[in-house]
This record gives C-alpha cells, sequence and structure tokens, in this order.
C-alpha cells in the first residue's frame, strides 16, 4: 500500500535585513527631498519665464511637510487642479496642486489684463485656463527631471489632471506624503503658490536608490565636532514648527479671533545657520516643549 504524501510546501525566501536594509524613513527623506527643494528653486525660474514673458521669476520652497490626499483637500478652500505626475520609466507618482485664483491671475495677465481674479471663482477651469496649467506643469516636469539621479533622471510627464482629488484617484488616500510648497514672485505681480506630493515609496526609489546598511555606515564616518577648536562655538538652532504658504487674500482677511489650523509635521527640521542638520518629533521634557531627535546630518 501507497501511502499518500502531504503536498510539498513551497518556502519562500526570506532575504536578510541586514543586506538589503530597511526602507528610508520619512526622518531620512526629508532633508533628500529639502535639498530637492533647494536646488528645484534655482531650475525652475527659467522653465517658467518662458511662459510669463518675462525676467525669470523668485522661486522659494518651504520646508517638507508631510501629509495625506486628505491633509491636501482640507487645506483647499476653493477650486483647485490636481495633476498626477509619472517620473521615469516607471512613472513613479507625484501630485501638483495649483488653487484657482493664481491660476486665473495668470491667464488674465496672459491676455493683457491687470491679473484680477473673477467673483465668484467659477466651478471649472475654462480652455484658457486648462491650456495655461498644462504649460505649467511641463515647466516643472523640466525642471524635475535633471534633479533625480540614476535611471529615474529621465521624463517627468503629466497623466492626467482633474479638480476632484477623489476622481483624480492618484494614489491610496492613507499614503504618507511629503508635500513641497512653492511660492513664485515675479515683478510686478501678486505672488502666486503651487505644491508639489510624493509618497514616501516614489523619494524612497528616487532619492535612496540602491541603499544598504554598507554605505549608510560609510556616510556616518564624519569628523566629531565635539573636538577644539569646534567645540567652543555656540550656533543658533532653530526648530521650524511650522512652515505654510498663505493666500494674500486669507491674511488680508484675518482678524482677532480667526483660528488658522497649522499642520506641524512629524519630522519638525532643525536648523543651524540656515542649513537642515537634523529632523525630529516634538514632545515634553520636564513639563516643557521639547524636540527628541529621530535623524542628524
Amino acid at each position: 500500500m501507497v501511502t499518500p504524501q502531504p503536498p510539498s510546501q513551497t518556502i519562500k525566501a526570506r532575504h536578510c535585513t541586514e543586506l538589503l536594509g530597511a526602507p528610508p524613513s520619512i526622518d531620512e527623506l526629508v532633508p533628500a527631498l529639502s535639498f530637492l527643494g533647494e536646488k528645484l528653486a534655482r531650475t525652475l525660474p527659467t522653465h517658467l519665464a518662458l511662459i510669463t514673458g518675462g525676467d525669470p521669476p523668485l522661486v522659494r520652497v518651504g520646508m517638507p511637510m508631510d501629509t495625506t490626499l486628505g491633509g491636501i483637500q482640507a487645506e483647499l478652500e476653493t477650486l483647485a487642479s490636481h495633476a498626477l505626475l509619472g517620473i521615469g520609466t516607471k512613472a513613479l507618482p507625484a501630485l501638483a496642486t495649483f488653487e484657482a485664483a493664481p491660476v486665473f491671475r495668470l491667464v488674465d495677465r496672459a491676455f493683457g489684463g491687470r491679473g484680477e481674479v473673477p467673483e465668484p471663482l467659477p466651478e471649472t477651469f475654462p480652455v484658457s485656463a486648462e491650456l495655461l496649467l498644462a504649460r505649467i506643469e511641463n515647466a516643472i516636469a523640466r525642471a524635475l527631471e535633471p534633479l533625480f539621479p540614476g535611471e529615474h533622471g529621465h521624463a517627468v510627464r503629466t497623466i492626467r489632471r482633474d479638480t476632484s482629488l477623489r476622481q483624480l484617484d492618484p494614489f491610496d488616500k492613507r499614503t504618507d506624503l511629503l508635500q513641497l510648497a512653492l511660492e513664485v514672485e515675479e515683478a510686478g505681480a501678486d505672488p502666486w503658490s503651487l505644491s508639489l506630493a510624493f509618497p514616501i515609496a516614489t523619494l524612497g526609489a528616487l532619492l535612496a536608490p540602491g541603499r544598504s546598511p554598507t554605505r549608510a555606515r560609510r556616510r556616518a564616518r564624519k569628523a566629531a565636532p565635539e573636538h577644539e577648536p569646534f567645540a567652543s562655538l555656540t550656533l543658533e538652532v532653530t526648530a521650524v514648527l511650522v512652515d505654510m504658504p498663505m493666500p494674500m487674500r486669507r491674511l488680508a482677511s484675518l482678524r482677532p479671533g480667526d483660528v488658522i489650523p497649522v499642520p506641524v509635521s512629524r519630522a519638525v527640521p532643525l536648523l543651524a545657520g540656515g542649513h537642515l542638520i537634523a529632523t525630529g518629533t516634538i514632545g515634553e521634557l520636564d513639563d516643557k516643549v521639547a524636540v527628541q531627535i529621530g535623524q542628524a546630518f
């Protein structure tokens, strides 16, 4: 008699985390995205000048803030355009968001006006605004392309655009994002803003490809700053709890008693001399507000 044998079970391979390394955390990605934002502030003006027809504007980029699609939606008060961007050959997703008022100001100026915004704002963008949005998205894409290292330094393209984040459905609504707020200042015109949001997985693939503990250990070997003559130097360290753009119309309408919701990032940046030196989380120590360092550079 032949005894039936139980079906063989396939044993899945378990890769050693010491060899592969853990995926990068938000604390690790904040400085990398901050550095990318600084470079974007230098490359984007040339591309935007081709749209406005004037001198390259001044672009200011805020500190990266962690958020979600729900957080982005909550900050919007009126009509906005959302563009799903695909980065590299794998079309890694990112999100560009434009509020309506700046777009209508740019459209009005393009047709010889002074940059006026229609009141009330329409419920949809006209064809002229859609065409302008496509040109701005293209300018952002061209400015981003050379900033990503390695194989991902390829084309960035707009996959689709919608005024509804729900209809656009760029990625899972619970996805952790890091968002960059950009403010554009042009001579003789009101500043306007936009934002770029990147899923953590996208940034991990773009800014920390092939990361391994061996490389991390090599990067960690720095000259010790606790030795003289540097040890006695006193530096002013600033913890940036809130860094948020606010439209001029909102600032002009502020009154005593108004409540402004402020998003405090989980990765609070610490600056010394204007340079990012560490990130941490807000907590409490001896009944005082404190920052627990999560990543130092």
